[in-house]
C-alpha cells in the first residue's frame, strides 16, 4: 500500500497505492470541498501536475447526498475525477460555529448549512458516508479542539478522537478503501505524543496530525509535527492537514510528511496574489500595469506561458472573473511544481540544498 523509496535525513519519497492509481510522495491536494476546485477544471488541475484531491464527505452526504452519488458510480464518476480522492469526514466543520451546535461521545450535532436543519455525525456514520461515496482515502472523525483551548479540553479532544477511530476502524467495510488516522492533542507535547501513539497502535492504513494549522505559529506547528512522526511507523504515510504555502509545505517535507491539503494557493489568488519563485505578488499593484513578462518566469503552466502580469492586472482590476480563475491555476501549479522538485531533490540527496535555496531567493510580498 505505501513504499519508501528514497529518504534524506526525515525527508522522505516513496509510492501510495490507491484504487484509481499509484501516487509518488510528497504530494499536495488541492481542496475540493463539494467535489470541484473553486474556478479551476479538472483538466486545468491534471495540467497542473495535481494526482489527488480531497473533497468533504460531510457536506457531500447533504448535497448531492450519498444516494445520488452511489448512483452515478462513486464519486470519480459523479464529479469526473479518475485519479485519487481523499474525503475528510467533516471533523474540521466542528471548528465553525456555522455548523456545530455540539459535540459529545455520541457524535456531532451539525446545521445543515442549505436549510438551516440538524443533523448528527457519529464515528459510524462518517465512515458509512466515505464508504458509499467510494473514495480512495476515507478519514477517521476527529474531535478537533479550538485553538487556544483550555488544558481540559485538549485531553478531552485527544481521548475522544481515539475512542472515534476505535470506532471508524471496526465500522469500516469497503475494502478497496484506504483509512487513515487522525490525532490530536493541540500544542501540549504529553498529549500529542500519547495521541500519535494510541492512533498508530490502532494499525490504519496511513495516520494524519490534526488541529494545527490553525493559530499556531510556524515553530510551534513544527515541534508538534515532529512529536508525532516519532510516534507513527516509519513505513506508513503521514499527512499533515491544512498546509499549502510552499515555504511551510517543504518545512513540513523536512519533518518526515509526506502528504498535504489546503485551499491556501486558491484563496490567496481570489485576494489577487501569486506565488512566485522570489516571493509572493499582488497583482493589483501599479508597478505590473507595464510588466509584460509572465507571473513567474521559471514556471511552466497555462497562465505564465499564454499571459503577462499586465494583462492579468487588467483583468483583476476591472473585476473579470478569469483574472482569479488564471491566478489560481498558477498558485496549484506553483505549489505542486514544489512537491515534484521536492521528490527529485530528496531521490538525488539534495533536498537540504533546495530548502535553502528557496529560503534564501523568498522575498517579502510587493
Amino acid at each position: 500500500m505505501f513504499k519508501l523509496v528514497a529518504e534524506q535525513e526525515n525527508a522522505r519519497t516513496g509510492i501510495l497505492k490507491t484504487a484509481h492509481g499509484k501516487i509518488e510522495t510528497p504530494f499536495f491536494m488541492p481542496v475540493a470541498t463539494k467535489g470541484a476546485v473553486k474556478l479551476v477544471s479538472n483538466s486545468e488541475l491534471e495540467e497542473a501536475g495535481t494526482k489527488c484531491i480531497i473533497c468533504n464527505a460531510y457536506l457531500l452526504s447533504i448535497s448531492p447526498g450519498t444516494k445520488i452519488v452511489k448512483k452515478a458510480g462513486g464519486i470519480h464518476k459523479f464529479i469526473g475525477w479518475n485519479k485519487g480522492i481523499f474525503t475528510d469526514s467533516g471533523g474540521f466543520q466542528t471548528l465553525s460555529e456555522k455548523f456545530l451546535i455540539k459535540a459529545d461521545e455520541k457524535g456531532v450535532t451539525f446545521k445543515n448549512p442549505f436549510d438551516k436543519s440538524t443533523s448528527f455525525l457519529s464515528p459510524e456514520k462518517a465512515v458509512e458516508i466515505q464508504n458509499l461515496l467510494e473514495s480512495d482515502v476515507a478519514m477517521c472523525l476527529d474531535d478537533v479542539p479550538l485553538h487556544g483551548s483550555t488544558l481540559t479540553r485538549i485531553k478531552e479532544s485527544a481521548e475522544r478522537t481515539t475512542r472515534w477511530a476505535e470506532r471508524c476502524k471496526n465500522a469500516h467495510k469497503n475494502k478497496k478503501q484506504l483509512l487513515f488516522g487522525i490525532c490530536q492533542g493541540g500544542l501540549n507535547e504529553k498529549l500529542r505524543q500519547k495521541s500519535s501513539k494510541e492512533i498508530a497502535k490502532i494499525e490504519f492504513d496511513g495516520n494524519a496530525i490534526g488541529g494545527l494549522c490553525i493559530g499556531e505559529t510556524n515553530s510551534e506547528r513544527n515541534k508538534m509535527v515532529k512529536v508525532s512522526n516519532s510516534q507513527f511507523q516509519k513505513d506508513k504515510p503521514r499527512y499533515l492537514m491544512g498546509v499549502g504555502s510552499p515555504k511551510d509545505i517543504l518545512e513540513c517535507i523536512s519533518h518526515g510528511v509526506d502528504i498535504f491539503d489546503s485551499c491556501f494557493p486558491a484563496r490567496i489568488a481570489r485576494h489577487r496574489t501569486a506565488m512566485t519563485s522570489k516571493g509572493n505578488i499582488n497583482i493589483l499593484n501599479a508597478r505590473f500595469a507595464k510588466d509584460f513578462k509572465p507571473l513567474d518566469k521559471k514556471c511552466e503552466c497555462f497562465t505564465c506561458q499564454n499571459h503577462s502580469r499586465a494583462f492579468i492586472r487588467h483583468l483583476a482590476k476591472t473585476k473579470e472573473e478569469n483574472s482569479l480563475r488564471l491566478l489560481s491555476i498558477h498558485n496549484i501549479s506553483f505549489v505542486q511544481k514544489i512537491a515534484k522538485e521536492a521528490k527529485l531533490a530528496i531521490k538525488e540527496n539534495r533536498f537540504d540544498k533546495m530548502v535553502k535555496d528557496f529560503k534564501r531567493n523568498k522575498q517579502k510580498v510587493f
